[in-house]
């Protein structure tokens, strides 16, 4: 293959024989990542700020809010080559469209035997990474799998064992009435949504840690948001015929230091898809996940409570589940939603309030006296 680049091309400049630490973030709104550098493995050491188990590949995924830092390790001499660094998207939106394209930058190595170090050598031959293909589930299962928290001495797993309060939430499309004049491209002309528990967040026009702090919530919210779907399917089976998901601003509260398992489902409702859930002011720890239906009754003996990764952002598998756990810690109002920013506009959202503890360390601060008011 030659090459046939942009100016503005993205490339990396190394030198044969080094290790190269990058610090990868998905930045894009609506895309997970499978991400190569072509001829050469990629070491994991880190995600969303935190070590885990090394484990080297050649391909990772990332999704949209995560980040993970790797090990990058150089030719031991020059290798007369230059190396496409591919990322691609990861979807199973079945039906539906996604952008399929391949983004790519250029790992370069410094000719050691040339005198000019700033000019890109085009005659060289550039070699192709190969990704996975875009709807490779079991290749993202096993990669996500493998990260493991170091859970040593000097960086410890703090896994709750002992939970206090146990969720169950789905996480899906939906639909909407379309509005009065108005086009809507949903099934039968109504409008696209998503849910949680089947309630699609609805933004307040007063902003909810004000409303929670000066506890003016009347008008604002509620603290009524379902622990568990209030009406249960085969959420990955037949969906319903009834396609249509509630609307409301509505919290889930939770005293300070409760100790929260969260099972995260998604559904078949429009399809099956991917959705990487971000949980604000708290890291977690994905003690499980699996396909199919959760089963609580037999699935929670397989979690691992030993060292689970711990992170912020966390994909709730296609036709899956996940389970994490987290200590509700940080008194406020917390944002939970999908990273995806079209499933997180549709409704794909909702919030945890987190009272106040007993010790002045464990209160929620009183905003700034020069915050502008919403």
């Amino acid at each position: 293959v030659r090459l046939r680049t942009h100016a503005d091309t993205f490339k990396l400049k190394v030198e044969p024989g080094k290790t190269y630490l990058l610090r990868l973030i998905n930045a894009a709104l609506n895309d997970e990542l499978f991400f190569s550098v072509a001829n050469h493995t990629l070491t994991v050491v880190e995600v969303d700020a935190v070590y885990v188990k090394p484990f080297t590949v050649r391909t990772l995924v990332i999704s949209p809010g995560q980040t993970t830092n790797v090990l990058l390790a150089t030719k031991p001499a020059y290798p007369g080559a230059n190396f496409y660094m591919f990322a691609r998207p990861y979807s199973t939106i079945r039906p539906g469209t996604f952008d399929n394209s391949t983004v790519a930058g250029i790992l370069e190595y410094r000719n050691p035997g040339s005198l000019s170090s700033s000019s890109f050598d085009k005659a060289l031959p550039i070699f192709k990474p190969m990704l996975p293909y875009f709807n490779d589930t079991n290749f993202v299962t096993n990669f996500t799998t493998k990260l493991r928290s170091l859970a040593t001495k000097q960086y410890p797993a703090a896994v709750p064992q002992a939970v206090d309060r146990r969720f169950f939430f789905t996480i899906g499309l939906g639909t909407l009435p379309c509005p009065k004049n108005m086009t809507c491209q949903g099934p039968n002309g109504t409008q696209f949504a998503a849910a949680v528990n089947n309630v699609s967040l609805v933004l307040p026009t007063t902003a909810l840690l004000q409303s929670h702090f000066t506890g003016l919530t009347s008008g604002v919210y509620a603290a009524n948001f379902p622990a568990m779907p209030l009406s249960p399917f085969n959420y990955t089976g037949t969906p319903p015929n009834n396609t249509h998901v509630a609307t409301g601003t509505k919290l889930l509260a939770l005293s300070f230091n409760t100790s929260v398992e969260l099972v995260m489902q998604d559904t078949s409702i429009l399809g099956i898809e991917s959705h990487p859930l971000h949980l604000h002011g708290f890291n977690f720890f994905v003690v499980g996940q699996g396909f199919g239906n959760y089963d609580a009754v037999n699935d929670p003996a397989k979690f691992n409570l030993v060292d689970p990764v711990e992170r912020n952002t966390v994909g709730v598998p296609a036709g899956g589940w996940v389970a994490i756990r987290f200590l509700a810690d940080n008194p406020g109002v917390w944002f939970m939603h999908c990273h995806l920013e079209v499933h997180t506009t549709w409704g794909l959202r909702m919030a945890w309030q987190v009272q106040d503890g007993s010790k002045p360390s464990q209160k929620l601060l009183p905003p700034p006296s020069d915050m502008p008011k919403c």
